[in-house]
C-alpha cells in the first residue's frame, strides 16, 4: 500500500479487472478444448495452441513458456498424442532429441477455434481507437513481463 489512497484503489480496481478476464480466459480456454477434441482439457488446449503455434517444440521449451511442472506437461503431450493431435518426431537438427508436432486434424481445429475466438476479442473491442489498442497491448506487455 501507497501513501496515495486515490492510487491504492485504482490498483485494487485494475487487479478485480485482470481477476475477472482470468476468469473469463479459463472458461474460454475450456470451451475452445472441448470444440478441439471432447476429452482434451484447457491445459492441453493451452499446450497444442503453443505447438500450433511454434509450428514444432519440444516438452521442455512448452514446460518454460507455459510454466507449468515438466510432469505435467509430460501427461497433457501423451494425451495429445493419444488423441491423435500430436506426433513425437526426431529433431532434424539433433536426432537423439525429440519433437512435438500438431496433427493436420489439430490445426485445422485450433484455426477454426482461433477464428471463433479472435472474432469474439474483435466483437468485444470494437468502437476502440487503433491508439486505445496500441496502449493496452503496451499495457499488456508490461504486465507480462513483470
Amino acid at each position: 500500500m501507497t501513501a496515495d489512497p486515490a492510487l491504492d484503489a485504482a490498483v485494487a480496481a485494475v487487479e478485480e479487472q485482470f481477476g475477472i478476464v482470468f476468469n473469463r480466459a479459463r472458461v474460454i480456454w475450456a470451451e475452445s478444448a472441448k470444440q478441439v477434441h471432447p476429452e482434451l482439457q484447457p491445459a492441453g488446449y493451452k499446450l497444442l495452441a503453443s505447438i500450433v503455434r511454434a509450428g514444432s517444440t519440444n516438452a521442455h521449451a512448452l514446460s518454460e513458456h507455459l510454466d507449468m511442472d515438466k510432469s505435467a506437461v509430460s501427461r497433457q503431450v501423451r494425451q495429445l498424442e493419444e488423441l491423435g493431435l500430436v506426433e513425437s518426431r526426431a529433431d532434424e537438427r539433433d536426432g537423439r532429441a525429440r519433437v512435438l508436432v500438431a496433427t493436420p486434424l489439430a490445426n485445422e481445429r485450433i484455426a477454426t477455434v482461433r477464428a471463433a475466438n479472435q472474432e469474439r476479442l474483435h466483437t468485444a473491442l470494437a468502437g476502440r481507437s487503433v491508439e486505445e489498442l496500441t496502449i493496452l497491448a503496451d499495457v499488456l506487455r508490461i504486465v507480462g513481463s513483470g
